[in-house]
């Protein structure tokens, strides 16, 4: 018997052509999440520290966006870039407390790895920021974690944790990590 699959009612980790490596719009994201059933959709671009991310005032800009557009609940986000062992993320509060999502990650552009412990901090430091819903690819091979801390941290703080199916072709052993 084959287990049951899920449906996809909402993307809640989507790039536009703002964060550089991108290749859509927001209206083509839209069109695209309308024609496949998506109930909502979650932009959210990388942090200014990304090379070839948008500047912070595009993540003050949002709010001009529809909140619903064809059907389809539109949040307005951000995948911000953890900076440092503090989990300071590169975009301030005043811009945080707009998002309806603020996912924070580690990224080698803006972060070079570090030790496991000092990488688990990092990421446990975000979590208590409290404009942060969750924590991106935590599976990347790249910043090695205790995986237990971060897992047990996000429960207790009700915060998310990102399996994103595409870290398993660009950030090669994600696989594994996130079994």
């Amino acid at each position: 018997m084959m287990p049951k699959i899920m449906d996809l009612v909402a993307d809640l980790h989507l790039h536009t052509l703002a964060s550089g490596h991108a290749y859509s719009t927001v209206s083509e994201i839209v069109h695209l999440a309308s024609a496949k059933g998506l109930q909502a959709i979650a932009l959210t671009d990388h942090g200014p520290a990304m090379p070839g991310g948008p500047h912070r005032y595009h993540f003050g800009n949002l709010s001009v966006l529809p909140e619903v557009d064809g059907g389809v609940l539109i949040l307005r986000g951000v995948e911000a870039n953890i900076l440092d062992s503090d989990g300071t993320l590169d975009l301030p509060e005043i811009y945080l407390k707009l998002l309806d999502l603020v996912w924070a990650g580690l990224h080698v552009p803006c972060l070079q790895p570090s030790t496991r412990s000092i990488n688990t901090r990092a990421l446990l430091n975000a979590l208590d920021n409290p404009y942060v819903d969750g924590i991106v690819h935590p599976g990347n091979p790249e910043f090695v974690i205790d995986e237990e801390a971060v897992v047990q941290a996000a429960k207790e703080k009700n915060k998310l944790l990102e399996i994103n199916n595409s870290s398993f072709l660009i950030r090669r052993g994600s696989k594994t990590r996130c079994a």
